[in-house]
């Protein structure tokens, strides 16, 4: 990597430095410990060598409520197996709705200018309700609760309600598919179906009427169905056994929220993996895990404070929604927005961060990069000096798309970029107020979690790739999977190749200032001649060819080896002819290495990318080696791969096929 070298693109002022939540706990750690960390790397250090005493301090810092105090901080130190706060309880909706007062809560933005607004009173009375009515449809604590919805003020509603009570929720958005909500929701059995009755979606407006229909008839254990109209009218031709959201809240009994007392390690929601090999996974998270690593990442490494507007344009199928409410917590407002980020086009949500005054802005790095692309300079469509912190993930973030932000939308944010995943509901690497950003780089491992890059004899390495492990436990860990009884799936997810060693499946470079920089998924690596290479080394180079606008790159074995192969998506305007091939190769070589270049570039009309905006590039690596693909129904465009199957018979032609 040539990252080393960089001048910083940002660097906080002293005063915002020392005015952040980090450094205050930094000195805080410092007079606990009494110790002096001269550096974060100190501070990080004594977070994973003393996990117990970080956890358990940082709760206090944090103000965490406990019903009941733990017995135990932290039980065995080993991977799978610790239980976290052994004998505390709290509740996780008690800590989201702490404030009561007429400052905004939620504001709701539709893509087709719908907008409505409510307070911390007004959410924690509708919570009240909510929860008082699944009681009376006979919700319990631990019944499954199901959303198949939009992200609106309801969703949220719903599912603190359902964390008020000790129910578990779990969600999937609606322009997910019959089959795919199928395939997660039925293995949760869920009591309960909360679903909205359409959607809209670029302008188009969708009926899910039919899809919940199927829902309810092919998921036995659902006993009520409710409906959330879309609009301000009530839904139209329902069945009479299933009930509108307003005759839901009729039922309930009492205006006053109730927060059972649960323990730490209580499920809290269920979210699921993307499919690829096979069924999702049921990965089921613990309310207290969950809210203290996002109180720990919000407030430390977010800097978010209870002043600040949070948007993170998401559905509520990612876990992005996830980490965006508990942002409550903090008593912030938090922007919901529902639609397509590019309609009418991609400075809509632009001008939605100057007229809500957003401060902290969350998007994926595919948002960011595609505004890059097509030149939008959004300071000069919207006052953006407001907004303080950038917040990008889903995808690596490219070098330039780093400059881009700091050129073309504001100079002074703290502009980080974040990497986790469902599995732990947060993010190993983050951002840091305290910290330079520098370009292509994450700033650091989160505080508590022990992130190391490991070789392929499992040794950690640093200033070259490596598979990033975290090498000791964290709360947020999955407390089981669901419908395994023996733990094997746990197991075989994490720790099958370095035992009692999280391996989480992302190629990463740990530089020697700390800085991480993320190099693809190391299941979708590409291994020509036994050189291992993370695609995000061949997709970087693409972004300085104007004529292409996304690429993906994965492997076709033919005559005993492996060949890289790149399939990249051009302007209308433009053809894949030799000297375009040329000038795509020598970028990647100049770039990268020669051993990155690919063997062949074929043009496709369009990429398949995940509901999250991700390459799905195992699903073309599956399609390439005559693999069945199983995930077609998590797919934005599962129509796209018809292209890939149809050119499956020419890349194993024995010469290079020219497309």
């Amino acid at each position: 990597m040539t990252f080393a070298d960089d001048a910083p693109l940002w660097q906080p002022s002293q005063a915002r430095q020392s005015n952040s939540a980090m450094a205050r706990f930094w000195r805080a750690a410092e007079a606990h410990t009494g110790h002096h960390f001269p550096d974060y790397a100190a501070l990080h250090r004594w977070s994973v060598e003393h996990s117990a005493d970080f956890w358990s301090f940082y709760a206090d810092f944090a103000g965490i409520r406990f019903t009941n105090p733990p017995v135990q901080v932290k039980g065995p130190d080993r991977m799978p197996g610790t239980q976290w706060f052994r004998g505390a309880t709290l509740n996780y909706a008690e800590h989201l709705l702490r404030r009561r007062d007429d400052k905004l809560a939620l504001v709701y933005r539709t893509e087709s200018g719908q907008t409505r607004r409510l307070t911390y009173a007004q959410l924690g009375r509708e919570v009240a309700c909510c929860a008082s009515a699944l009681r009376r449809l006979g919700v319990q604590p631990g019944d499954r609760v199901a959303g198949y919805l939009v992200n609106g003020p309801e969703t949220v509603i719903a599912f603190l309600a359902c964390a008020s009570l000790g129910a578990v929720w779990s969600a999937c958005s609606p322009d997910f598919g019959a089959a795919a909500a199928r395939d997660r929701l039925g293995q949760i059995e869920p009591h309960l179906l909360l679903a909205s009755d359409g959607y809209t979606y670029n302008g188009r407006p969708f009926d899910c009427l039919p899809i919940i229909r199927t829902l309810s008839s092919e998921i036995p254990s659902i006993q009520h169905v409710v409906v959330v109209p879309l609009g301000e009218s009530p839904t139209a031709e329902m069945p009479r056994n299933w009930l509108g959201w307003d005759s839901l809240l009729n039922l309930a009994t009492s205006h006053e929220p109730e927060f059972a007392p649960l323990p730490f390690d209580h499920p809290l929601y269920i979210l699921y993996s993307s499919g690829t090999t096979g069924a999702p996974k049921c990965m089921v998270h613990g309310s207290g895990g969950s809210l203290l690593q996002h109180r720990k990442e919000h407030q430390l490494h977010t800097d978010l404070r209870s002043d600040d507007t949070i948007v993170y344009f998401t559905t509520c199928g990612w876990m992005m929604w996830n980490w965006l409410v508990s942002a409550l917590a903090t008593g912030c407002t938090l922007v919901l927005y529902e639609g397509s980020l590019n309609h009418p086009d991609l400075t809509t949500v632009w001008r939605l961060a100057e007229e809500l005054g957003v401060t902290v802005f969350g998007t994926s790095a595919s948002f960011v990069e595609a505004c890059m692309r097509d030149g939008i300079r959004p300071c000069e469509i919207a006052d953006l000096s407001g907004v303080r912190t950038l917040l990008s993930t889903g995808s690596p973030l490219s070098p330039d798309a780093f400059r881009w932000v700091y050129t073309n939308v504001n100079d002074n944010l703290h502009l980080a970029s974040i990497s986790g995943g469902t599995d732990l509901v947060s993010c190993f690497v983050l951002g840091n107020p305290v910290l330079p950003v520098y370009a292509g780089e994450v700033q650091c491992a989160g505080l508590g979690m022990d992130v190391a890059a490991f070789d392929e004899h499992g040794k950690p390495v640093q200033g070259q790739q490596g598979e990033l492990v975290c090498r000791r436990p964290f709360p947020s860990m999955p407390v089981r999977f669901l419908n395994d009884p023996d733990g094997r799936r746990y197991r075989a997810a994490y720790f099958e190749t370095y035992p009692s060693v999280w391996r989480h499946g992302d190629l990463i470079e740990i530089t020697p200032r700390g800085g991480i920089v993320m190099l693809g998924r190391s299941d979708a690596t590409l291994n020509p001649g036994g050189v291992r290479i993370g695609t995000a080394e061949i997709y970087r180079p693409l972004e300085t060819i104007p004529q292409v606008v996304a690429g993906l790159a994965t492997t076709v074995r033919r005559e005993g080896r492996d060949e890289i192969v790149l399939f990249v998506v051009l302007r209308p305007e433009h053809d894949l002819d030799a000297a375009l091939r040329t000038e795509i190769q020598r970028a990647i070589r100049t770039s990268a290495s020669p051993r990155h270049v690919p063997r062949r570039i074929l043009a496709v009309p369009d990429l398949p990318r995940t509901r999250n905006g991700k390459l799905a590039e195992l699903t073309v690596t599956r399609i390439l080696r005559g693999e069945p693909v199983t995930n077609r129904e998590s797919l934005a465009n599962p129509e796209c791969l018809t292209v890939f199957e149809s050119l499956r018979a020419q890349l194993l032609q024995a010469e290079p096929a020219h497309a």
